[in-house]
């Protein structure tokens, strides 16, 4: 809900793509020292302990973007801070996050079907969230999707702090000198093929495919906002008392993203009912490759239903080749490494992610959303068919 609202607020202020582009690439500027330091950190202390600060510093900074948008002073540079807090806070919580799913589920063997829960509780959201925001921002402006993020974060905070039995960090670990601890983990990583082949998959995607959601907002408005004004027009029309809207062109961007988010979840419930009979490889290297051939449809597309049925294959997708890289990169890793295997891998999504979005924000304002997507997204497929040709191995991970 926040980030779809803080896209309407910042294209409100703007009125720019290359501010959608910024907005990214603020959140990037701590993630690399924090990330790597998080996943140090995950391997020596409490996990638990970590996700307590960055949950609690991610409800403040919601709290108060919801206060300065209420207030009617919020500024676009007050967007730009709270993104770098939040890019903070999210940089320390995603390694530990993601080291901590197998402690909860006590073993490897379940370990895809926690990732795939996982990843299904997180693309529900997806769903849901932009479709609320929607029709929430629609009426009543962008204050109250921040508001709404910010409660939720407490009922976070409420189950981090009941769990009980939870597992202990290695002995001695917390004595390690963290750039010692931090170097250890990136000399492990770059003698294993597997890991590096699969982290450059992530890293390539979220750099040249992923900065299409950055771009949603003018694909919207722009691209299919005349084509999506029926829809529009049904919604808000006072003759038909559906709804009284305030900020209108809200509504094809939520239900874009809502779209996106269906998909995402058919996806992320896919890999969460696999069995380890399944070759996970084989569905990576399928999403690797669909995710970009689906992008380059949805960027020649000009039909808002198009889009959206294009924008469900885009979500599966997506959802295969990140779920399944994420799990394999699991299994790879032993128990010692996780958190700073994970912060890699963290690092390189969220990293190459947000500065993917600047580039694509600059270049939208230069060449338009569709171009900027479609030029990109055709460099990822040729990317993903090199390492599905020259890594055979990795199509036969299990």
């Amino acid at each position: 809900m926040q980030t779809m609202a803080q896209q309407v607020l910042v294209y409100r202020l703007t009125g720019s793509a290359a501010s959608l582009g910024i907005i990214s690439f603020i959140g990037l500027i701590p993630l690399v020292p924090l990330s790597l330091w998080s996943g140090s950190l995950s391997d020596r202390i409490s996990k638990r302990t970590v996700l307590l600060i960055s949950q609690i510093s991610m409800l403040l900074q919601a709290l108060i973007l919801a206060v300065l948008t209420w207030t009617g002073t919020v500024q676009v540079w007050h967007v730009y801070l709270l993104a770098f807090v939040n890019g903070a806070a999210q940089a320390m919580d995603t390694p530990a996050r993601q080291a901590f799913t197998i402690e909860l589920v006590e073993g490897k063997e379940d370990l895809s079907n926690a990732i795939g829960l996982n990843s299904a509780m997180f693309n529900m959201a997806r769903a849901l969230g932009p479709a609320a925001a929607g029709l929430l921002v629609a009426a009543t402006g962008e204050g109250t999707a921040f508001f709404i993020n910010a409660l939720t974060f407490i009922a976070v905070i409420v189950s981090l702090i009941n769990m009980r039995d939870l597992p202990e960090p290695p002995a001695g670990n917390e004595k390690q000198k963290t750039l010692t601890h931090m170097a250890e983990g990136l000399k492990f990583i770059s003698k294993q093929q597997v890991l590096l082949v699969l982290t450059s998959l992530v890293a390539v995607s979220a750099f040249l495919s992923m900065p299409y959601s950055t771009l949603m907002p003018v694909f919207a408005g722009n691209v299919l906002g005349s084509n999506a004004k029926p829809v529009i027009d049904f919604m808000c029309n006072p003759e038909t008392g559906l709804m009284s809207c305030r900020s209108p062109e809200a509504l094809p961007l939520g239900i874009l993203l809502t779209t996106l988010g269906i998909g995402s979840v058919i996806g992320a419930f896919f890999i969460a009912s696999t069995t380890d009979t399944m070759r996970r490889g084989t569905w990576l290297t399928i999403g690797n490759l669909g995710f970009p051939a689906f992008l380059v449809l949805f960027a020649l597309s000009r039909s808002f239903i198009v889009s959206c049925l294009l924008l469900l294959f885009i979500g599966f997708n997506f959802v295969c080749q990140n779920a399944l890289a994420n799990t394999l990169m699991q299994i790879a890793t032993p128990d010692a490494m996780r958190g700073r295997v994970m912060s890699l891998y963290s690092m390189s999504f969220q990293g190459m992610m947000r500065l993917g979005g600047l580039q694509a924000g600059f270049f939208s304002d230069w060449i338009g959303a569709p171009l900027a997507v479609g030029i990109t997204a055709v460099v990822s497929l040729i990317y993903g068919i090199f390492v599905a040709i020259r890594y055979p191995e990795v199509r036969k991970l299990a």
